[in-house]
């Protein structure tokens, strides 16, 4: 009995040794492996990076942060049946980072990552569109939430095009996948937008961002006009595939079958209206369906065009000021207050346009297109609101001052605001014309529907 107990202890002991020792090598070759990525010396990492992990899969995430970049150099350096093999341990890598660091790992982000990386090499791999595409459709099934990469989006709603343009996939499998692809960019705009307003807010109240804030504000920016990219990338990827001449006759086919779906209703008349296929009949039974079904603050708007299109304009407006009334989110009801107010610019009623861009912004303080559409109808207005022509050209530097202000809070507008901006400047009074006016300094009040006020630039 106590030689058995005696067996056992120096087992014990021996199993300890071995682990303490196993250990120390793990932390060991992690320190040098994770200094030679740090200086981005890969390949000399790669050797103990492959040591640890085999032995401490679960010793450290740097074994999988930087295994990341330590594969895809070897990927970028590789050919041929090299570069494959490193192709397939990087999927793998990811695979063994989802089992021991689960909550690290997010499972659609990790997905994606791989079908991307697949995507990015599809020739090396000899990979096809309908393979591609399953791996995509198997990733945003698996967690949408976390499938949320831009550029991930747009190659899987490209490769469903491509698919449909070879004439693997129908146009209804088209139309919807766009739908979910432009409802999930638009979901991740909101949240970044939501963001980055408290940020906009604060500063506008004169309070300075703390420093972490500021890098905050840079990254949700950066993102936001990543997203807006994309957004405009699957809109010309989709191109016309979506007319009215494809989406009519699709969509009166199905309509019977779907008239008690109200996602599929509420999705069919968003796209004829976006598509300007209003006119037609079809979209009057859509819209009519969708409110009869789940009133909204969309079934409402929809309404609301219907009866401009009858130019019965009053009756309109109650039906637009009933879609604001009835959306809760504040992030939509500034859609709304925007798609109002654009129609009324459309009519040239500036003033009413005004005060709805302007309610858009309060609500979505990051959206600069309100204040480029401002500056638009200030310029629209630059011949009739002033006595003297140096009166009416000064209605130019308020239109400049409200275009720069869209691009100090969005980042997807500042090449347009830049150069709105610059166009405005150029037609205002210059300063040669300044001097010779010596008014120099002195305030402008402009009247008419603006109601403002500008200073004359000091020279």
């Amino acid at each position: 009995m106590k030689t058995k107990i005696t067996f056992l202890t120096l087992l014990f002991i021996g199993l300890n040794f071995g682990f303490a020792q196993q250990d120390e090598e793990c932390i060991s070759k992690l320190s040098i492996f994770h200094e030679y990525a740090k200086a981005k010396n890969y390949d000399a990492a790669y050797e103990p990076w492959m040591a640890v992990r085999n032995k401490c899969p679960k010793y450290s995430n740097a074994i999988y942060s930087d295994g990341e970049k330590i594969l895809n150099h070897k990927i970028d350096n590789a050919t041929g049946a090299d570069k494959i093999a490193y192709i397939n341990d990087l999927v793998k890598l990811w695979d063994e980072r989802a089992l021991h660091y689960p909550s690290k790992t997010p499972k659609g982000e990790y997905a994606a990552k791989s079908c991307q990386l697949l995507y990015d090499n599809r020739d090396v791999l000899k990979k096809t569109d309908e393979e591609l595409y399953k791996c995509f459709d198997d990733a945003y099934n698996l967690d949408k939430d976390t499938f949320t990469n831009p550029k991930s989006l747009y190659t899987y709603f490209s490769l469903m095009v491509d698919l449909y343009d070879a004439g693997k996939k129908p146009a209804a499998d088209l139309f919807n996948k766009y739908d979910d692809i432009a409802e999930k960019v638009e979901g991740e705009i909101q949240n970044y937008s939501e963001d980055l307003n408290k940020l906009i807010e604060k500063e506008e109240a004169g309070t300075a961002l703390t420093k972490k804030e500021a890098k905050y504000k840079k990254y949700y920016e950066s993102y936001l006009k990543a997203y807006d990219q994309i957004a405009s990338g699957i809109d010309q990827k989709l191109g016309d595939r979506a007319n009215c001449e494809n989406l009519i006759p699709l969509y009166t086919k199905d309509f019977e079958a779907n008239k008690t779906n109200a996602v599929w209703l509420q999705r069919a008349a968003g796209k004829m209206s976006e598509k300007e296929c209003t006119d037609d009949p079809l979209f009057f039974k859509l819209v009519n369906a969708y409110h009869e079904l789940s009133p909204s603050a969309n079934s409402a708007y929809y309404l609301g065009i219907l009866k401009d299109k009858e130019n019965k304009t009053n009756e309109a407006i109650k039906f637009y000021e009933q879609a604001i009334s009835l959306e809760k989110d504040s992030f939509k009801k500034s859609k709304l207050y925007y798609r109002v107010a654009t129609k009324f610019k459309a009519k040239h009623s500036y003033s009413k346009a005004r005060d709805y861009y302007r309610k858009a912004l309060s609500l979505n303080p990051s959206n600069g297109r309100p204040h480029i559409a401002i500056a638009a109808m200030y310029a629209a207005s630059a011949n009739n609101c002033g006595e003297t022509n140096f009166d009416k050209r000064a209605v130019y530097w308020l239109a400049a001052s409200e275009a720069r202000k869209a691009s100090k809070v969005d980042p997807t507008m500042s090449s347009a605001a830049s150069k709105s901006s610059a166009s405005y400047e150029a037609k205002a009074p210059q300063k040669s014309e300044i001097f010779s006016s010596g008014r120099a300094g002195q305030t402008i009040n402009i009247g008419c529907w603006i109601g403002a006020s500008v200073t004359v630039p000091s020279i």
